[in-house]
């Protein structure tokens, strides 16, 4: 396993973790430039960012600062209840891969999406296996269009408390099964976003993390599992802070040839979001030596 006590080399910035600065929202270029600072190589910056900036803005800075992008969040949202819902999505995943072939992230992640309606408070149905269904043919009919933009899509499983809203697909070896039945040759072409924070409670995580092997490992994401946690979404912890065995992860991962970043991702509204964004990145500095 790398030594990264040393520096921060393998560090990567998910752009969510200082979206806010003492509860004020940051704009993407001043979240790049504080990175730059620090002498962060890699970010993964949200699209509703990038949009807010403007893509041309974005795309001159990351390449002005030789920035690499460990990712690029996100697309899916694959599930609606007709025809139209389900071509605007595709359309919407279709421009997410050109935004992340601009610039030129590593993949682009895929929130998969669940029962309609569900986010807004009101799902359409409950039937999750159809929403599976639309999953699997989400990813299929834009797979071949990645495919022609030489883009990796990452699924990245969601902890089951999101099955009913963000995600039904909630463990690695569900999100195999899909890239299996997609692409069975591996062609690098669709993989797995591993995030400890949604997958460290599986029983089988070592086993499919072996099964994905490097191929499928696309990406790697960072946080902790705060006890007691008081928020499902926006109440995850800093490395270090709290249960989950992050190096036992990474070196899982690692095993299998996986050498890329090691990117943070935290959503913390009552706590680091509250914090002054450079106090947060200098803690996630030191944190990635430490307790990644």
């Amino acid at each position: 396993m790398r030594d990264f006590s040393q520096d921060h080399r393998w560090l990567s910035i998910n752009t969510a973790t200082i979206r806010k600065s003492k509860g004020v929202e940051l704009p993407l270029p001043q979240i790049i430039e504080a990175c730059v600072e620090r002498d962060i190589r890699a970010i993964s910056p949200w699209r509703d960012q990038v949009a807010a900036a403007g893509l041309p803005l974005i795309s001159r800075l990351v390449k002005q600062h030789g920035l690499e992008l460990s990712g690029y969040c996100r697309g899916g949202m694959f599930t609606a209840t007709d025809a139209g819902g389900l071509q605007a999505a595709h359309d919407d995943n279709r421009r997410a891969v050109d935004e992340a072939r601009e610039l030129n992230a590593k993949c682009l992640v895929l929130v998969v999406g669940a029962l309609p309606g569900a986010l807004a408070g009101k799902a359409a149905h409950k039937n999750l296996a159809l929403a599976r269904d639309q999953v699997t043919d989400g990813i299929a009919q834009l797979l071949e269009y990645a495919r022609s933009a030489e883009m990796p899509l990452a699924i990245e499983p969601l902890h089951p408390m999101y099955a009913a809203d963000r995600a039904c697909i909630n463990t690695m070896e569900q999100a195999l099964d899909v890239c299996d039945d997609l692409d069975p040759g591996k062609t690098g072409a669709l993989g797995v976003a591993v995030d400890v924070y949604h997958v460290w409670w599986d029983p089988k995580l070592q086993a499919q993390i072996e099964r994905a092997g490097k191929e499928r490992l696309l990406a790697f994401h960072v946080c902790d599992w705060l006890t007691p946690t008081t928020d499902m979404l926006n109440d995850r912890g800093m490395m270090g802070d709290g249960v989950i065995y992050i190096p036992q992860i990474r070196r899982w991962v690692e095993a299998q040839g996986f050498a890329g970043y090691s990117e943070v991702e935290i959503f913390s509204a009552a706590n680091w979001w509250q914090q002054e964004h450079g106090e947060t990145l200098d803690t996630c500095i030191q944190r990635h030596r430490s307790a990644v």
